[in-house]
């Protein structure tokens, strides 16, 4: 499909949604909403409250039950966009080799939910996850998919994101072996 045909369907689809949406709210009505929609909020903020530099501690386990792989090294959290999202580049070492990843974290306004987009040099895939916020656990529940390479194909994961008070905080993930939900990540961050 060439860019000029997918240009003109994401401006047909522009228009289609803009004409449904005009006839359900005024242009004012509209506007208030694309405000609402774009403003950062309190939940924005205390993500905020997590941004500078950061020493991780990782547990990584290859299978169920085997000893974990351990490696330390260090993160850098920053907002981006006016305080619409945090940006967290991660940097150390896992096996000998120099590890780098980076996660793009939001909250969408509209639909509640907290966004995680995670990339690193160990793969050429997209993490996505979507979650919500539990304040009974002060924890982030979420859950999406990621490549799985040796299968090729996706696989489910849940990770746990759990605030462990305002300089210390984990990350737990979850992936599924031989069809069973197993720890395979645990990373403790605790602020410089």
């Amino acid at each position: 499909m060439s860019i000029k045909k997918i240009n003109s369907f994401f401006l047909l689809i522009l228009f289609v949604s803009s004409f449904t949406l005009a006839q359900e709210a005024s242009q004012d009505e509209q506007m208030k909403i694309w405000m609402d929609y774009m403003t950062p909020g309190e939940v924005h903020k205390a993500m905020a409250s997590y941004v500078g530099d950061w020493k991780t501690d990782t547990k990584m386990w290859l299978t169920p039950g085997s000893d974990p792989i351990t490696s330390s090294g260090e993160s850098k959290s920053e907002m981006l966009l006016g305080g619409r999202y945090m940006k967290i580049t991660n940097t150390g070492d896992f096996m000998g080799m120099p590890f780098e990843g980076i996660s793009i974290e939001g909250f969408d306004n509209v639909m509640k939910q907290f966004t995680f987009v995670w990339i690193d040099n160990f793969g050429t895939g997209t993490m996505i996850l979507k979650g919500t916020y539990d304040d009974a656990t002060k924890s982030i529940n979420y859950k999406g998919t990621m490549v799985d390479p040796v299968k090729k194909k996706e696989m489910p994961i849940r990770q746990v994101v759990t605030l462990l008070g305002p300089d210390k905080l984990s990350l737990e993930m979850f992936s599924e072996a031989d069809g069973k939900e197993f720890k395979n990540t645990e990373v403790i961050y605790t602020r410089k």
